[in-house]
């Protein structure tokens, strides 16, 4: 199975031909550059996402919109070398990266490809299909999730990690109300449009796994608090927000002192959540289950 073509990614044709183009553009730089920070940051769901999923030694799983790889290197971890994982992703920067990560983890068991895996042919031999945060971008998310069921066994399970509403997590929302005086005005995107809160609604959720085929679903509310920079680093905490997710995606054609005056105001309007901790705001989302 080859996850390339001329150079591309599988399905840079396809229904998420617009999420493959951002993913692939500057954008996707932060990340890459943020990818210490955004490991450290979603440690806590992460280690929430995986005892759901309690992954076994000797299965075998995907993982979805697998990044930089953290997830990747997790699972290869839990499953062990009797096991193995796949990841997959469309965005080369950061499959580049999480290629280099399991490379020098030594982890054989384990690999990336480049591939979307709502098109990816899938063989049934997995155990298990994770992802955190990484299924809330498929344009038809009903046949993506008819087409990541393919990839189980009949006795395997699906379990991802989703944000819920944008105003059940601050670390989203305070970022792009500071900046709301530099950042151009928008059109709200159209409810369950791809994008992180796609699967803000547990019902919608609940019926696109149901059309796609899924059974024994459960969708269970999970809370943490998320250290976005250490003690009195708010100027930090800052930048990252303005460089990863949507305020940054506001800000893409911004030039330097708009930047510049957006990251001021997010780090002022950071202060109040600076304690002895660290700079740590609440972030939110749904654990959901399933059965092929």
């Amino acid at each position: 199975m080859t996850a390339e073509h001329s150079g591309g990614v599988t399905g840079e044709d396809g229904p998420n031909a617009a999420q493959v183009a951002y993913w692939n553009s500057p954008a996707s730089a932060g990340w890459l550059a943020e990818q210490e920070r955004f490991d450290a940051l979603f440690a806590p769901l992460t280690e929430a996402a995986l005892d759901r999923a309690a992954p076994r030694a000797g299965e075998r799983a995907v993982d979805v919109g697998c990044g930089c790889g953290a997830t990747v290197l997790a699972l290869a971890r839990r499953v062990g070398p009797g096991g193995g994982v796949l990841g997959l992703d469309v965005a080369a920067r950061l499959v580049g990266r999480a290629r280099q990560r399991v490379a020098e983890a030594g982890l054989e068991h384990a690999r990336v490809e480049l591939a979307d895996a709502a098109l990816h042919p899938f063989a049934p031999t997995a155990d298990l299909v994770f992802s955190r945060f990484g299924v809330m971008f498929f344009a038809d998310p009903a046949s993506a999730f008819a087409n990541l069921r393919r990839a189980l066994r009949p006795d395997g399970r699906l379990v991802f990690a989703a944000w819920r509403p944008l105003s059940d997590n601050p670390w989203f929302l305070v970022p792009m109300q500071a900046a709301r005086a530099y950042v151009p005005p928008a059109e709200p995107p159209e409810p369950g449009a791809p994008g992180p809160f796609a699967f803000d609604d547990p019902a919608r959720v609940r019926g696109i796994l149901d059309a796609a085929g899924w059974r024994d679903v459960a969708i269970a509310p999970h809370d943490t608090a998320l250290r976005m920079a250490a003690a009195g680093d708010v100027g930090e905490a800052a930048r990252a927000a303005t460089r990863v997710g949507p305020l940054a995606r506001a800000l893409a054609d911004a030039g330097q002192d708009v930047r510049a005056g957006a990251e001021t105001a997010v780090a002022e309007a950071l202060r109040r959540y600076d304690g002895p901790e660290g700079v740590v705001m609440p972030g939110a989302v749904w654990l959901v289950s399933a059965r092929p």
